[in-house]
């Protein structure tokens, strides 16, 4: 028969024990307002101004014009004025610019003469959400961008056919496949989650089975203990890759343009970052079960943060600070770069020594919190 005394008495031990379980209850209070905070402020599926870059060969009024309009837009925000088609060429490919926009040389008296200057609009679209949006509000801007211009004889364009006509080029993606964007992005997933989660249980796993003494009687240091630990996980975490590559190849039709040499040695730098993180949550977490649910706080911004689900570029100003010091975030700009762009070493780097420096930080948090375990 059901009492009052006996359901309080209960009731009582389950609020003790949550109070005693502190990092739990953290995790349940922290992790609502984290999706709250990141879902609210952060994530925006219609990114607004996208870096591009305009080679222009002349500084006329109409190209004024067209430049204005093209900001006045919101979608797209001039960062660079290069002289070459090869200096806009490379902006593209380092991800520096979104799009590169390209006036002809004549494209003043050409639009004088009433010949339609064809401008040419160049689209990275290895992210096709991220692009969708600026070039549907591109589409009629050469109906507009020179309304104030044409005065006099040349008013009679602005009613009928458009002074100039917008041939817009995606570049890595012309179909605009989501699988080419995902399935790349997929592999830093996946190694992020099983990577971090299968180090981070690795030493209370120790502690929970009663084995830890026996690991600190043997005549080994934490950096042994730490490599040797993780060192099966790198071997493991190839061929998960190997796995996934072999999927994007046969089953989604993903190009590989760049090296797959050049991944294979870029991969390890991100799997030791990732090891090293999970380690360092192994000597904080007291229980397997805190050790996953610090995994699940730190795979979260990672998906949302890092570009894989939402436009990066439409994240405001501080969530992509965050981003910038997560993993996948640089691991993405990587894997689609070699694979959809053809990037090379040099076209990586940038995006390697932050994998680097995290992978030396974290390691010295890890080491540091493994030697106060041992005491």
């Amino acid at each position: 028969m059901f009492t009052l005394h006996r359901f309080i008495a209960v009731l009582h031990k389950e609020f003790v024990q949550m109070r005693r379980d502190r990092l739990t209850f953290a995790m349940m209070i922290g992790v609502p307002i984290m999706q709250l905070i990141l879902f609210g402020y952060a994530i925006n599926m219609d990114p607004k101004g996208l870096p591009a870059a305009v080679v222009s060969a002349e500084q006329s009024v109409y190209a004024r014009s067209f430049v204005r309009s093209l900001e006045n837009s919101g979608y797209f925000k001039v960062i660079a004025q290069p002289r070459t088609v090869a200096e806009s060429d490379a902006l593209i490919a380092a991800g520096k610019v979104q799009f590169a926009i390209h006036l002809p040389e004549d494209f003043s008296r050409s639009i004088q003469r009433g010949e339609r200057p064809v401008v040419l609009v160049e689209a990275d679209a290895t992210d096709p959400a991220a692009t969708g949006n600026a070039v549907a509000a591109m589409q009629n801007l050469n109906f507009t961008a020179l309304d104030r211009d044409l005065t006099g004889p040349l008013a009679a364009q602005r009613a009928g056919t458009p002074p100039f006509e917008l041939r817009i080029h995606k570049r890595y993606n012309p179909e605009g496949n989501t699988q080419y964007n995902i399935v790349p992005g997929l592999m830093g997933v996946v190694l992020t989650m099983t990577m971090v989660m299968m180090t981070s249980i690795a030493m209370t796993r120790e502690r929970e089975r009663g084995t830890m003494e026996n690991l600190l009687a043997t005549p080994v240091t934490p950096l042994e203990v730490m490599i040797g630990k993780i060192v099966p996980y790198v071997v493991v975490g190839y061929v998960q890759v190997v796995v996934i590559l072999t999927a994007a190849k046969f089953l989604f039709s993903v190009p590989m343009v760049g090296s797959l040499f050049l991944l294979s040695a870029v991969i390890v730098v991100f799997i030791a970052a990732l090891l090293a993180i999970g380690f360092t949550f192994s000597t904080l977490a007291k229980s397997q079960m805190q050790a996953m649910q610090m995994t699940m706080f730190f795979f979260l911004p990672s998906i949302l943060l890092s570009g894989f689900m939402f436009p990066y570029r439409g994240m405001p100003l501080w969530a992509q600070y965050l981003g910038e010091v997560l993993p996948l975030t640089h691991f993405l700009r990587i894997v689609r770069g070699i694979m959809l762009k053809g990037s090379e070493l040099p076209d990586v780097l940038p995006h390697v020594w932050p994998l680097a420096v995290i992978f030396v930080l974290v390691s010295m948090v890890a080491l540091r919190r493994y030697q106060r375990t041992l005491d």
